[in-house]
């Protein structure tokens, strides 16, 4: 299979299987989020969704695919330590303020900042149909985030920060999109690093999410929550591996991009599962960002 996928790399085919990917990624986003920012502590879903991709990867990792190369280990510390500082500051934005509010953000800041990391380190350009694609997809995120902000209630004494985290969030977002499309090209086999990236990555937050979980007052059942922790590994690992591969059969803006039509699919979520207010003027927003992203497509 990866002889396969790697064939397909700078091909019309490739292309087209990397706006599959991309919008795979988007959906199973979304769906990763609301289950991190459910009725469990955010801190302690990650943890269970962490530990559960870390024991799926592991036979994967250590018995299926060729191990990595020498210079990989380093290119895995630099993943770990910003993939990490990416989950505590997702973590707080979470807990601070609205699933609704927060996303859309995150998500609105990471493809803007990745488009120019592509283009430093890639050498990717867009053109300018693209551009003005980027422009209508930002405008119906940010636009949402600022509807959101003017008419939900709860969190309100604590947004502003909820804000600033969810920009920082978004920052982080575009240097891993960035690096991680750097490692997996880095690399003979894009599944030794997938494989390799999951077992790394989901090794530091169960033991923080257990920390938190000890000192609580009441503490959560842990049958449900790893119930969670499973379905949102599997979700994760889906999600996560259809972008990473997308970005290595593509250009890693445009994946970047066309991942944030996620935030359409997080505020139907949030409407429907998780009870948040949603009315025409927010669809109208969400059609935006999809709008956006057809322009960004149809432009390349």
């Amino acid at each position: 299979m990866s002889d396969w996928l790697i064939s397909l790399e700078g091909t019309e085919a490739g292309h087209t299987a990397a706006l599959i990917l991309a919008l795979s990624a988007a959906l199973l986003h979304a769906i990763f989020g609301a289950l991190q920012k459910g009725r469990h502590d955010p801190w302690l879903s990650r943890g269970a969704i962490d530990a559960s991709y870390a024991v799926m990867a592991a036979p994967f990792a250590l018995f299926v695919v060729p191990w990595p190369e020498p210079h990989m280990w380093l290119i895995f510390v630099g993943v770990w330590v910003i993939h990490m500082g990416y989950k505590l500051l997702q973590g707080y934005a979470y807990t601070m303020g609205s699933y609704t509010v927060v996303y859309p953000v995150v998500r609105g800041t990471g493809p803007l900042f990745t488009v120019f990391g592509a283009y430093l380190i890639f050498s990717e350009s867009f053109t300018g149909v693209q551009w003005f694609g980027v422009a209508v997809l930002l405008a119906g995120i940010f636009g949402l985030a600022l509807y959101n902000y003017l008419y939900l209630d709860s969190n309100r004494e604590t947004l502003g920060a909820a804000l600033a985290l969810a920009f920082a969030t978004g920052l982080f977002a575009a240097l891993y999109t960035t690096y991680d499309a750097y490692g997996i090209r880095a690399t003979a086999d894009p599944f030794t690093f997938l494989a390799w990236f999951f077992l790394i990555d989901g090794l530091a937050f169960p033991v923080i999410a257990y920390r938190r979980w000890r000192a609580m007052a009441v503490r959560p059942d842990v049958g449900p929550l790893m119930l969670r922790g499973v379905i949102g590994g599997l979700v994760a690992v889906a999600s996560f591996g259809s972008v990473m591969l997308a970005t290595r059969l593509d250009k890693v803006g445009e994946a970047a991009v066309l991942r944030e039509t996620s935030t359409v699919f997080a505020a139907l979520i949030g409407w429907v599962f998780l009870k948040e207010t949603v009315g025409p003027r927010r669809v109208a927003l969400m059609a935006l960002i999809a709008l956006g992203a057809v322009i960004v497509e149809m432009g390349g």
